[in-house]
This record gives structure tokens, C-alpha cells and sequence, in this order.
């Protein structure tokens, strides 16, 4: 007998990352959707060996694909979880998932907040205020939509909210794919920060409210007011030395320059190339 519940899986050139994360959905006894955008390598291959929906479907970004998958894969649960192909849950996770949806006093309850815990060249981050972070990925699906955004994009749940113990597992151990996939990333993020990409329904900037209200509200009213460059030698400084990043050893190390400056670094250079319309 399934759950009441469809994890939606986005892909594309997964091939190292989505066995494993298909396999960390079996105990949910759930329905899994794949929304592919033109993968070339085995990830369609490897997904056909497990018991998926495959839909295919042009990416725009990362918004209007979670929003399309929810609306276009003929979900008929009363609950959506949405995962990344390098993602896992966690045992933890999987069995509270199963409890709450079996619970049926839960009734006013509309989402989830979930744990993300990040592994990197097989450590895990716990230090430089990386863990926890909280993000709505499970809720009711009348309840919530992505916001759409080029990066950085949240769930947006009309309703109560409440944490959910257990963590979702993000696993970084290919550093080629990671810088790849950054800086494609910096390019969005850029564009969204200078304005091209305004759309409406966003999550709240708010600094008494979630966890991901009060970051939001850091960013736009603390970290976006520094000046370029400088900005982010400030935000590694406090990520390693403040928030103790420092803890993390030598992968760590790696992990919050690159994350927390190098990242951060190119993204204002982008910013920099746009307003000068450098080629």
C-alpha cells in the first residue's frame, strides 16, 4: 500500500548522484516522479531500473520546473516532497515522514521544515552556521508552490509550518561538477539581484519570522547593502572564524572558501560585468 505522498525528483546529467537517491526513497512506499531536461548520460538508464514515473520537460529554471512538475505529473496525493538528485534522506527522516502522514491529528498542519545536511568530499559541514539549515520541502500540495526565482528559490506553504526531525542528505564528492554547476549559479543570481528576473509570490523578508524569512531578510537588508567584493570577504570571515567553520578541519577549510568567498566573490563579479556590459 503507497503513502499519501509524491516525491518529485528533478534531473539532468544525474548519473552519479540519482541511484543512490532513488534508493533512500524506497522505505517512503511512496510514488517518485523524474522530471528530466534532455540528460545525455546514464541517468535515464539508471533511473528505468526503479519503479518511477519519467517525465521530460524543458528547463527554464529551477521555480517554474518544481511548479511544472507539481501541475503537470498527475499527482492525486494529498502531500508533495520535493528532493534534488544529489540529495538522500536519512533514515531518521523517512520513518518521522511515514509517522506524520499515518497521524491523523496532524490535520492542521500544511508543510514541513527539513533539515539539509551537507557532505562534501565525504564530510560532513556542521560548523560555519551550515547546520541546521531549514527548508520547506514537504507539504500539502493545495498548500504550496515555489517561488519563482532564477536562484535561490524557496517553497512558499500557506499554512502552518512545523520542523520535522530528520535530515536530507546533500552530497557533494565531484568538485568539476560543483564549480560547473556555481557558476552557472552565480550568472542567475546576478540577474536576479539586479532585477531581470521580478516576478511575484515570493517568500516574506521577514527577520522575526522562519528560518527562511530571517535569511532572506540578512541578505537583502545586511548582506546586499555591503560593497561588492568586500561583502564577501565579511561573510567568510564570519562563516569561519565567528560561526566556526574553523572546526570543520581542512575539507572544511575548502568548503567555506569556496562556498562562503569564492562563490560569493564571483557572483559580484558578474554583477560588476552586467552593469558594465563587459562581454
Amino acid at each position: 500500500m503507497q503513502t499519501n505522498l509524491t516525491v518529485i525528483v528533478l534531473t539532468h546529467n544525474e548519473e552519479l548522484n540519482i541511484e543512490e537517491c532513488l534508493r533512500s526513497l524506497v522505505p517512503l512506499k511512496c510514488r517518485i516522479v523524474v522530471v528530466d531536461s534532455g540528460s545525455s548520460d546514464k541517468t535515464l538508464e539508471i533511473v528505468q531500473n526503479h519503479k518511477v514515473e519519467i517525465y521530460n520537460h524543458e528547463f527554464n529554471n529551477y521555480g517554474d520546473q518544481r511548479n511544472w512538475a507539481q501541475q503537470n505529473t498527475g499527482i492525486e496525493t494529498d502531500w508533495v516532497l520535493h528532493i534534488d538528485a544529489d540529495e538522500r534522506l536519512n533514515k531518521l527522516l523517512c520513518e518521522n515522514i511515514i509517522n506524520v502522514l499515518m497521524d491523523n491529528s496532524n490535520s492542521e498542519i500544511d508543510g514541513y521544515l527539513i533539515s539539509r545536511r551537507t557532505i562534501f568530499m565525504g564530510k560532513f559541514i556542521r560548523y560555519g552556521g551550515h547546520y541546521p539549515v531549514y527548508h520547506n520541502r514537504m507539504f500539502r500540495i493545495a498548500k504550496g508552490m515555489c517561488e519563482t526565482r532564477l536562484y535561490d528559490q524557496h517553497f512558499i506553504v500557506d499554512g502552518i509550518v512545523e520542523k520535522l526531525s530528520g535530515d536530507i542528505i546533500d552530497v557533494t564528492d565531484d568538485l568539476d561538477d560543483w564549480f560547473n554547476r556555481h557558476m552557472k549559479w552565480a550568472e542567475m543570481e546576478a540577474e536576479q539581484i539586479l532585477g531581470k528576473n521580478k516576478k511575484n509570490k515570493l517568500v516574506e523578508s521577514k527577520l522575526g519570522g522562519t528560518p527562511i524569512e530571517r535569511r532572506r531578510w540578512m541578505k537583502n537588508n545586511l548582506y546586499y547593502k555591503m560593497p561588492l567584493f568586500l561583502r564577501c570577504l565579511i561573510y567568510f570571515g564570519y562563516r569561519y572564524f565567528v560561526r566556526l567553520g574553523v572546526l570543520d578541519g581542512y575539507k572544511g577549510l575548502i568548503f567555506h572558501f569556496l562556498h562562503g568567498f569564492w562563490y560569493r566573490f564571483k557572483v559580484d563579479t558578474c554583477i560588476l560585468k552586467k552593469k558594465l556590459n563587459w562581454v
